[in-house]
């Protein structure tokens, strides 16, 4: 490894996903699977040791998948802390309850190199859950963290309801190597 890096992934909670840049194999012959921590590295707030993770390898020609969707306490903040060249877009404050921040495996953008829009806001498909059990499936009110060029969205909701999923179709977003996404879906979990 020559290189580890979290940018442009900077803004407060974003902090989750290394970059490593080094020699790791020749891609169709020897190509890296697994990734492991041998060494201490702790978490910012100094609670966590990842010795001993683990972690399989994207391979380098499939697209970008979410691994990561937690429910942001304070979304408010979001694009508002942190270098200003490093800072994604806020959700808007009108009408907004909560927020939704989903981590891909791998920057991502539109085939065209732009960032997502509204048409790809109405295709992330929130599964919620309102206080009497009841599921309904929603799409996000806004599409913000836009602009930083990270692998991080932030899904602005308009209800109260306890978000359960998230769910994005394939063959939208690309990552650098300009591969599409599959079709991808995760488990949401709320922010330390």
């Amino acid at each position: 490894m020559h290189c580890a890096s979290v940018l442009p992934a900077t803004d407060p909670g974003e902090l989750r996903t290394v970059l490593l840049i080094g020699d790791f194999g020749n891609v169709s012959e020897d190509p890296p699977v697994a990734v492991e921590v041998i060494g201490h590295l702790h978490s910012i707030d100094g609670t966590l040791d990842f010795r001993g993770a683990t972690v399989a390898v994207t391979p380098l020609e499939d697209g970008p998948s979410l691994i990561l969707a937690e429910v942001v306490e304070d979304w408010t903040l979001v694009g508002n802390l942190g270098p200003r060249r490093t800072r994604g877009s806020l959700c808007p404050s009108e009408n907004i309850v909560q927020a939704i921040r989903v981590t891909w495996a791998g920057g991502v953008t539109l085939a065209n190199g732009k960032e997502p829009g509204d048409t790809e806001r109405d295709l992330y498909k929130i599964i919620v859950e309102a206080g009497d059990g009841s599921q309904r499936t929603v799409t996000p009110a806004a599409l913000a963290d836009l602009g930083d060029g990270d692998n991080n969205h932030m899904l602005c909701l308009d209800t109260k309801d306890r978000p359960i999923s998230v769910s994005f179709p394939a063959g939208v977003l690309t990552d650098p190597n300009d591969d599409l996404n599959p079709e991808t879906s995760v488990i949401v979990s709320k922010s330390n």
